[in-house]
């Protein structure tokens, strides 16, 4: 079920009514569970299985960590925990990947090859495995340092439960986030009252988050579709740069409208998700660009594997190894294909790289010129690695290299780039508006129309735009990880 379709503007109606009737205020955790559990359902009920199993395993392990009288039981149950988020993570995701990777294809006689290679990818399998390894290893941290109550004042295995369950499948985040870490979202759990919703905050929200996705990277998307193989074999240099120029501003606009109203959706129901992006394509360094960019991922990677590796305590080195596990990693987590891995080690080396020379006059001088040309170098390098997402087979990424490369005496094509440059001014109008508003502006899209006169002739116009030019209802991009 998409946050486009009809039917869940349905389900969003009935769960609304439902949440707020006096009633029925009692069991408002109950009636988030349940309409996530549809949510998720809709497409592939049997994978709700699955995503019971996971959430059973993170709240018996992490109420076993709560409850446990010794530190070395605390740690066996939080090791139990993470270890099988890992195994179930790694075997729905990656096992068809291993086994094609150093087995080939199975043969007939190979049951279990084939099982492997047959299994499904859950939605969401990486987003709610990682929101489950964050509730153990939280309250394990806690547990270690003394702190027992942790969250809220009635610790029991039934109230426990009930709100991992919530906390695991809320549904505004369930498929593709923001990652909200378990000690900011068990305190949120709570009762809600409808005058207390934060109308202004959730609308916005919304609008800009249906804008970006609708009009912005549908669109777009009909365009960038030509970056597909083997059509982008026929098309010029140029044509392809724009092409790349434009699955750039495609992608952006399509996982920061789902994150925007994944949190306009939060608002309804009295929840606060942390914001996921920040005017990442403005970043002066690659450091810079991960403080902006699915910023709930890359706090995730940094809080539960970059510092327990030893972060940048341990020497140049060890800091440049670290870095390449960390992102390496952290590619392999959007798909299971070597491409997404070496789209995180493009990501790690240039981090690698960055850090070589952060004492370099390049990095040094704050001129407007060499900031610019900083903005400019992050870009290129972020914008050519997203040819590994849009395309994850490698021989189609060095065929696409080859005609960037040979294609430069064909002609130039002016309707693509056209429609591409029209529908990614917006998004670079919001980066320059924030650009030349940088010391007085703070968060994310919305807040920026504060300092704007005729916010709601603004909205209103994006309103519109939904209504009048939104494109062909695609999938969220982000969907699929």
């Amino acid at each position: 079920m998409l946050f486009t379709d009809w039917i869940f503007f349905v389900l969003l109606g009935i769960t609304f009514v439902l949440y707020y009737m006096p009633v029925m205020q009692r069991y408002q955790v109950m009636v988030l569970i349940a309409a996530s559990a549809v949510f998720y359902a809709y497409n592939q009920p049997a994978l709700l299985i699955l995503l019971l199993i996971s959430a059973s395993i993170s709240a018996i392990s992490s109420y076993k960590v709560f409850i446990a009288e010794k530190n070395i039981e605390a740690k066996i149950w939080a090791t139990f925990g993470v270890v099988l988020n890992l195994v179930i993570l790694c075997l729905f995701k990656y096992g068809a990947l291993l086994i094609l990777t150093f087995y080939g294809k199975p043969s007939s006689s190979n049951s279990v090859g084939e099982m492997l290679i047959s299994l499904p990818l859950p939605l969401g399998i990486s987003f709610y495995s990682f929101h489950g390894i964050s509730l153990v290893v939280d309250v394990w941290r806690r547990k270690a340092v003394g702190i027992t109550n942790v969250w809220d004042k009635e610790i029991s295995a039934k109230n426990h439960g009930k709100k991992t369950l919530l906390y695991l499948m809320f549904f505004p985040q369930l498929i593709a986030g923001p990652i909200v870490k378990a000690h900011e979202f068990y305190p949120q759990i709570n009762r809600k009252f409808f005058q207390d919703i934060d109308w202004e905050r959730a609308i916005r929200a919304l609008i800009v988050g249906y804008f970006l996705k609708c009009v912005i990277a549908n669109n777009l998307q009909m365009q960038t579709f030509w970056l597909a193989s083997p059509y982008y074999l026929g098309l010029s240099s140029l044509n392809l740069l724009f092409l790349l120029f434009g699955y750039s501003m495609q992608i952006f606009s399509d996982f920061a409208g789902y994150s925007l109203i994944a949190i306009g959706l939060a608002y309804l129901f009295g929840y606060r998700l942390p914001d996921n992006f920040r005017f990442p394509y403005i970043s002066e360094t690659f450091s810079e660009f991960w403080t902006r960019w699915h910023i709930s991922l890359s706090t995730w990677l940094r809080t539960y594997l970059y510092y327990p590796l030893g972060g940048n305590r341990a020497g140049k080195g060890r800091t440049y190894i670290n870095l390449l596990i960390v992102m390496g990693l952290g590619g392999l987590w959007h798909g299971a294909a070597w491409s997404y891995a070496v789209w995180g080690l493009w990501h790690g080396g240039a981090l690698v790289i960055e850090r070589f020379f952060s004492n370099s006059r390049f990095y040094r001088v704050q001129s407007i010129l060499i900031r610019t040309l900083r903005i400019g170098l992050v870009f290129v390098v972020v914008t050519m690695g997203w040819i590994l997402f849009k395309l994850p087979h490698f021989s189609d990424v060095l065929g696409f290299s080859h005609a960037l490369i040979a294609n430069r005496a064909l002609p130039f094509g002016k309707s693509v780039p056209f429609f591409i440059t029209i529908y990614s001014i917006p998004i670079i109008a919001y980066h320059a508006l924030y650009l030349m508003r940088r010391g007085g502006v703070e968060g994310f899209f919305f807040r920026i129309f504060n300092a704007i006169r005729g916010e709601s002739i603004i909205l209103g116009g994006m309103t519109a735009a939904i209504i009048l030019a939104s494109g062909d209802s695609s999938a969220f991009i982000y969907f699929q990880f």
